[in-house]
């Protein structure tokens, strides 16, 4: 018939080429039904059997592989639409992750926490385990406020001087030692910009306003630790007036000399004051034992005048019998009263002559034996 179309879809017979899988139309304009495209590798004519049902299932597979893989060579919409969730998958468990990192922090027991939100002060915890917003929302800074720290000022060693004028114009090369500690965590971080350096021109200029009150054999001796003292209290009150935050535990003065150009005549200074000091506490020493004596001798004339005028007779002969017995004991002389009818009998000539001869004996018996 004239409106059958006999063609099979390729073309050869000079018609249009329609669309693979596409049969005749119908002069009417009804599509008839759509065969089914000739598969690659089937049988005999492309009509199917077994192999066709094992490549549909390899495609298959291979679709599902496409579209679980992030760009998984397919280029298709469904391609571009899983990558794009799994990298939003990514973006958020990182986002969660550094959520839980930063949102939490520790404060060991030599520290305190200070929390800062946006860069403002917020809140000051103490030593555990706490929480807090998210970085960079929220910052912590851990000063730690049980340490003691030291600030050493001027050179013990002599290898740098350090000068200052006395109170009686003399020069002083002085070094000591600070040694401070943080008492208020945010005024310590926020009030000062450089708190060392605070430290160090607030305790020269201490030191310097009190060796300029003493003399320079004061701060060299005596006084140094009393000076040490009031530099102490000076600089705390100068940095609480800071609101600074700071607490001054002490001040160590560790040389206090003369400067290295006049040490030597210094030195030789202090050894001719050093005798001088030391025979005069000799001197001293004898005038107190001098005294001691004259006192002793002047409570004995106390007590025998004490005695003397309870009984003043007794007492004269008594002193005159001591004073002739004194005299006299030492003498082999003999005193006989007048009229005295007893007859004398020389005891102690014949003691001293009985030890002459005992003293003659002794070496004779030594060469006997």
């Amino acid at each position: 018939m004239p409106w059958q179309d006999n063609s099979d879809g390729s073309g050869s017979q000079g018609g249009p080429k329609r669309p693979e899988g596409e049969g005749p139309k119908s002069p009417w304009g009804d599509a008839p039904p759509k065969r089914p495209a000739p598969q690659r590798g089937g049988g005999p004519g492309g009509t199917g059997g077994p192999g066709n049902d094992i490549e549909a299932f390899l495609r298959r597979t291979q679709d599902k592989l496409r579209d679980a893989i992030p760009g998984g060579g397919g280029g298709g919409g469904g391609s571009t639409v899983n990558a794009s969730r799994l990298a939003v998958y990514g973006v958020a468990g990182v986002a969660l992750l550094w959520i839980a990192m930063t949102s939490t922090f520790r404060i060991n027991a030599q520290e305190r926490g200070v929390v800062m939100r946006f860069g403002k002060y917020v809140e000051t915890v103490g030593p555990g385990f706490h929480f807090k917003l998210p970085a960079p929302i929220d910052t912590v800074l851990k000063p730690k406020v049980e340490q003691v720290n030291s600030v050493d000022i001027g050179a013990a060693d002599g290898a740098a001087e350090n000068l200052m004028l006395t109170g009686d114009q003399n020069i002083i090369d002085i070094a000591y030692a600070v040694r401070w500690k943080i008492k208020n965590p945010e005024l310590y971080l926020f009030e000062l910009a450089q708190p060392e350096q605070t430290i160090r021109e607030t305790a020269e200029s201490a030191m310097r306003s009190e060796i300029g009150k003493a003399r320079l054999n004061d701060a060299i001796g005596p006084q140094r630790a009393q000076i040490a003292e009031q530099v102490r209290e000076r600089m705390q009150e100068m940095l609480d007036s800071y609101r600074g935050g700071i607490e001054i535990r002490g001040v160590d003065i560790k040389q206090a000399d003369p400067p290295a150009a006049v040490d030597e005549a210094f030195k030789d200074v202090s050894a001719a004051q050093q005798d001088a000091q030391q025979a005069l506490n000799q001197s001293r020493g004898y005038a107190q034992q001098l005294l001691a004596v004259a006192q002793g001798a002047t409570a004995a004339f106390d007590a025998v005048y004490a005695q003397y005028r309870l009984a003043p007779e007794v007492t004269r002969k008594r002193m005159y019998l001591e004073t002739m017995e004194d005299v006299l004991g030492k003498t082999d002389m003999t005193v006989i009263e007048p009229g005295s009818v007893q007859t004398y009998l020389p005891l102690s000539e014949v003691q001293r002559r009985a030890a002459r001869s005992a003293a003659a004996a002794a070496p004779a018996t030594e060469q006997a034996k």
